[in-house]
């Protein structure tokens, strides 16, 4: 398949889950990359006082998509502020320039907080697809100064209190070993131009993106959501990072959805949307500022 229709796929599920809404604060520079400007979209709830913050990053490939297809209006309505951030993609950047955006992303958000009236210290994330693999590299590597060497605020923490990973890559020289509509091997795969080439002839590099890498007993909760009938990332995907964070004491829950594909209605019907608001509520509103 071709890659511009693959990234069309994996960038298109905010369009798909319903219209956004208009962000109380649009257009936040949080970090620049030489002459390119970092951004972040952010919403606040009505009435809330110091609501936890939820982070919202988007797939695409790594390569497109977008800050503004949010789905998250309904976490608004439910007592969350969520900011929806863009990174640099990868024609514009090699990894790990996407991890270190978002971790400043999460440093600039924490040292905001007092100004725009959420909680520092309770931030969730949440992204599907390469934003999926993103928020689970958060929530694995916090404290890794090797991913965390760019922009500024470093007096802040890039730690998250919890994780929900949508159908996110973990392990890309396993990807290729289960049925797929692309070839993940492949020079032109979004995977190789993430890495800067093929990946099994850049095992390292690939190891380095790798949220399961940095597993340890203090990662944050997660929930990882999967279906079963993925097209593009295998449903192995998730079970090798959950079989991981298990193996470490890590709570998670990996919820497989049958018939499930690549994004789309399915993942954010009301039941999911109570799983979602159920674990935030569980790990992110219990705990004490």
């Amino acid at each position: 398949m071709n890659l511009r229709i693959l990234i069309f796929l994996a960038g298109t599920t905010g369009v798909l889950w319903g219209q956004r809404p208009t962000p109380t604060y649009a257009n936040l520079v949080y970090a620049r990359a030489g002459e390119y400007e970092l951004k972040l979209d952010l919403y606040m709830p009505p009435a809330a006082v110091h609501p936890p913050l939820v982070v919202w990053i988007h797939g695409g490939g790594w390569r497109g998509g977008s800050k503004e297809n949010m789905p998250g209006a309904f976490l608004l309505s439910r007592g969350y502020a969520v900011a929806s951030i863009s990174y640099r993609l990868s024609n514009v950047a090699q990894f790990p320039a996407q991890i270190e955006d978002c971790k400043a992303a999460i440093r600039w958000l924490r040292a905001h907080a007092s100004q725009y009236g959420y909680e520092a210290a309770r931030i969730g994330v949440w992204g599907a697809s390469a934003g999926g693999h993103l928020a689970a590299l958060l929530g694995t590597s916090g404290g890794v100064k090797d991913l965390e060497t760019q922009h500024g605020y470093r007096d802040q923490s890039s730690r998250v209190q919890a994780v929900v990973d949508y159908y996110g890559p973990t392990d890309f020289t396993q990807m290729s070993k289960f049925p797929s509509k692309m070839n993940h091997d492949a020079p032109d795969s979004p995977e190789a131009l993430l890495l800067g080439g093929p990946v099994q002839q850049n095992k390292d590099k690939a190891a380095r993106a790798n949220p399961i890498t940095y597993v340890t007993p203090d990662d944050p909760p997660f929930l990882i959501v999967h279906g079963d009938q993925d097209p593009l990332v295998p449903l192995n995907q998730s079970e090798l990072l959950a079989a991981a964070l298990k193996k470490a004491g890590v709570p998670v829950q990996l919820a497989v959805i049958p018939g499930g594909g690549h994004g789309g209605p399915p993942f954010l019907d009301e039941e999911r949307r109570q799983w979602i608001t159920a674990f935030f509520d569980r790990h992110l509103k219990k705990q004490q500022p």
